[in-house]
């Protein structure tokens, strides 16, 4: 396959601008690539890509491609056309984000190139001599942070969103060169019945910067209310544990943990939360956390930067009135 060079870099479009985690991993390869004194490429799959991807040499890219395929994502088809850029480049890294179609499309690519994947990682960086790409991620539900590399190439890994810094852009740009999906990019094997469209209202979880979440100890669906009520004062969003989702107290979209969002606000409220593991895996980046729970012994206090024991509903609002005062 020859010289193995350069970083690849799987991009998104979303309602027709950059993705954020797109522009995180501009940031962070654009990084590695000077490291390396090799070059950054961008490569965007979809219906239509249309001009917005050439906003990625804004952001950091030396060279963009974009691939048409038409309809829904799926996993199989968009595997086969990425496979086909090793026509033109030879890259040494393949990186894509972990969220819903990063976290599926890398595997796939990796299985379909017999290559190892690392997925969910929290931190990049390149060892010297070898330029292997040293990875960190969580192991034990986030107990303990993790180093993986492997000797195949090219490196396939996924990383968490908010683990790497979104450039601030410049006057750049350039060409969006036009890659050929090939002929088993288009032999699709799903067919898509229905689009859901996630309904949401106020901040996105992922984009906040202050969480308001909460499980168990918050007691019922109209606790919750409460709780959102707390969010929407303090202008941030509300989160949950995966129990109170599934006791149908709050809807599944907003669960947080490793089965939920991942989220990483500069500020994030527990309240009623024990600190499973599974939960601390999608909180785990957020710069300060505040935990709020009776029970003196739950493990959230262990990783909270901040903890007051008692009961929610006395604690919270005096919490509230001091973050104000901080506005």
């Amino acid at each position: 396959m020859g010289d193995h060079k350069h970083i690849v870099v799987y991009g998104e479009i979303i309602e027709g601008q950059l993705g954020a985690m797109t522009k995180e991993l501009l940031g962070g390869g654009r990084g590695l690539a000077d490291v390396l004194g090799e070059d950054l490429v961008a490569v965007f799959i979809g219906d239509g890509i249309g001009e917005t991807a050439r906003e990625a040499y804004a952001f950091g890219a030396d060279r963009v491609y974009a691939m048409d395929i038409p309809g829904a994502y799926e996993a199989n088809l968009y595997a086969g056309g990425l496979a086909n850029i090793l026509e033109h480049e030879q890259p040494r890294y393949f990186l894509f984000g972990h969220d819903d179609q990063g976290a599926d499309l890398g595997p796939a690519l990796a299985f379909k190139l017999n290559v190892a994947a690392a997925t969910d990682c929290v931190e990049l960086s390149v060892e010297e001599g070898t330029k292997r790409l040293l990875v960190t991620k969580p192991v034990y539900g986030a107990l303990v942070m993790a180093k993986f590399s492997t000797d195949d190439l090219p490196q396939i890994v996924t990383v968490r969103p908010k683990s790497m810094i979104a450039p601030d852009p410049v006057d750049r740009t350039g060409e969006v060169r036009s890659l050929d999906a090939g002929s088993t990019a288009l032999n699709g094997r799903v067919k898509v019945l229905e689009k859901i469209v996630e309904e949401s209202e106020g901040i996105k979880l992922e984009d906040a910067e202050l969480i308001v979440s909460g499980g168990r100890g918050i007691g019922d669906a109209e606790g919750f209310k409460k709780l959102a009520e707390v969010a929407r004062e303090l202008k941030g969003a509300m989160g949950a544990s995966r129990v109170a989702c599934d006791n149908e107290w709050v809807p599944a979209t907003i669960q947080v943990g490793i089965t939920g969002k991942i989220v990483a606000p500069r500020i994030y409220i527990a309240v009623g939360i024990s600190g499973a593991s599974q939960h601390m895996s999608g909180c785990s980046r957020s710069k300060t956390i505040i935990a709020i729970n009776k029970d003196p012994r739950a493990a959230i206090f262990k990783q909270a930067q901040y903890g007051v024991v008692g009961d929610w509903k006395i604690v919270l609002p005096v919490l509230m009135d001091k973050l104000k005062a901080l506005d």
